[in-house]
Protein backbone atom coordinates (compact mmCIF):
# COMPACT_ATOMS: atom_id res chain seq x y z
CA UNK A 1 0.00 0.00 0.00
CA UNK A 2 1.30 3.66 -1.19
CA UNK A 3 2.15 6.17 1.80
CA UNK A 4 -0.13 8.71 1.74
CA UNK A 5 1.09 12.04 -0.63
CA UNK A 6 -0.27 14.52 1.31
CA UNK A 7 -1.30 18.46 -0.35
CA UNK A 8 1.07 21.08 -0.95
CA UNK A 9 0.22 24.92 -1.55
CA UNK A 10 1.98 28.09 -3.03
CA UNK A 11 0.34 31.35 -2.79
CA UNK A 12 1.33 33.85 -5.71
CA UNK A 13 1.48 37.38 -6.10
CA UNK A 14 -2.08 37.76 -7.50
CA UNK A 15 -3.33 35.87 -4.63
CA UNK A 16 -3.52 32.68 -6.34
CA UNK A 17 -3.68 29.28 -4.50
CA UNK A 18 -1.67 26.42 -6.42
CA UNK A 19 -2.68 22.99 -5.17
CA UNK A 20 -0.38 20.46 -6.10
CA UNK A 21 0.17 16.96 -4.65
CA UNK A 22 3.18 14.38 -5.63
CA UNK A 23 5.03 17.63 -7.11
CA UNK A 24 2.13 17.88 -9.93
CA UNK A 25 0.15 20.71 -9.86
CA UNK A 26 -3.81 19.57 -8.90
CA UNK A 27 -5.68 22.88 -9.30
CA UNK A 28 -5.77 26.40 -8.89
CA UNK A 29 -7.95 28.93 -6.86
CA UNK A 30 -8.30 32.08 -7.65
CA UNK A 31 -10.49 35.04 -6.31
CA UNK A 32 -12.87 35.15 -3.36
CA UNK A 33 -12.69 31.30 -2.94
CA UNK A 34 -8.68 31.71 -2.63
CA UNK A 35 -9.62 34.21 -0.01
CA UNK A 36 -11.81 32.17 1.83
CA UNK A 37 -9.03 28.88 1.50
CA UNK A 38 -6.13 31.35 2.81
CA UNK A 39 -8.12 32.38 5.81
CA UNK A 40 -8.78 28.16 6.61
CA UNK A 41 -5.43 27.55 6.18
CA UNK A 42 -2.12 27.96 8.82
CA UNK A 43 -4.18 26.12 11.70
CA UNK A 44 -2.00 23.23 11.95
CA UNK A 45 -1.77 20.29 9.45
CA UNK A 46 -4.52 18.24 9.55
CA UNK A 47 -6.79 21.46 9.08
CA UNK A 48 -4.61 22.52 6.17
CA UNK A 49 -5.40 18.76 4.14
CA UNK A 50 -8.60 18.41 4.95
CA UNK A 51 -8.87 22.66 3.71
CA UNK A 52 -6.78 21.43 0.46
CA UNK A 53 -9.08 18.29 -0.08
CA UNK A 54 -11.76 19.92 -0.25
CA UNK A 55 -10.82 22.45 -2.28
CA UNK A 56 -9.56 19.81 -5.19
CA UNK A 57 -13.03 17.93 -4.95
CA UNK A 58 -10.61 15.16 -3.56
CA UNK A 59 -12.62 14.34 -0.29
CA UNK A 60 -14.41 11.43 1.29
CA UNK A 61 -14.58 9.00 -1.56
CA UNK A 62 -15.05 6.52 0.81
CA UNK A 63 -11.41 5.07 1.21
CA UNK A 64 -10.91 7.16 4.28
CA UNK A 65 -10.38 6.11 7.85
Amino acid sequence: MPEYEPFAYRVTKSGEVLISRAGRLVTVVRGSAAARLLARLGVDDATDQAALQRATGNYKRGNER
